[in-house]
């Protein structure tokens, strides 16, 4: 498995292909998402092949917005299906890779370790400083893709998503919990 040639592949592919206005599920959030995934993992000790497939379905994840919003977890699948093969990944590893993929489908439903590690991985910017110039880039997203009417509606849709939001692994919640709900009070506050 030849994981930086694949994530440098499908990476240049979002850069070029990807539509201007995915302010937020683009490129620079698939190597977020990665980074964010390998910190994890070296917390839950996840290592080897297993991190491999880890790190891949993480470079892959969203990759299914070129093809747009809709279903865009099982277009991210097609892709690693499509493009995997010639990165030298056996079809099983792209089926586990896939797997690790549809974990983070909202809502997000992990059924095992690499999956719960994505999903914490895919949603750490919520328990980090940087959670606020993020959520600013979902929302000028969100207000194109999903016609979101205002910043007040933002904020009401955030608070019900924070208070549901809860991390899976232990790594996650000892790293990301408590700025996360500093987030949420802040928010609250505002409304």
């Amino acid at each position: 498995m030849q994981v930086e040639q694949a994530g440098d592949f499908i990476l240049d592919k979002i850069k070029n292909e990807l539509p201007e206005h995915f302010h937020y599920h683009n490129a620079d959030h698939a190597l977020d998402v990665y980074t964010a995934a390998k910190q994890i993992a070296a917390g839950e000790e996840v290592s080897g092949h297993e991190l491999q497939l880890l790190l891949t379905a993480a470079y892959y994840h969203d990759s299914g917005f070129l093809f747009g919003q809709a279903n865009h977890e099982e277009s991210s699948c097609k892709n690693a299906r499509e493009y995997l093969p010639q990165f030298g990944y056996t079809t099983d590893e792209i089926e586990q890779v896939c797997d690790i993929i549809m974990a983070t489908k909202m809502p997000q439903s992990p059924h095992n370790h690499l999956g719960q590690i994505i999903c914490d991985a895919d949603l750490d910017y919520l328990g980090r400083n940087d959670f606020f110039i993020l959520s600013k880039r979902l929302f000028s997203e969100l207000v194109i893709t999903d016609h979101l009417e205002s910043e007040l509606e933002w904020d009401r849709q955030q608070v019900k998503f924070l208070q549901s939001h809860h991390y899976f692994t232990q790594t996650a919640l000892r790293l990301r919990a408590e700025c996360k709900n500093e987030h949420l009070t802040a928010i609250t506050q505002r409304l």
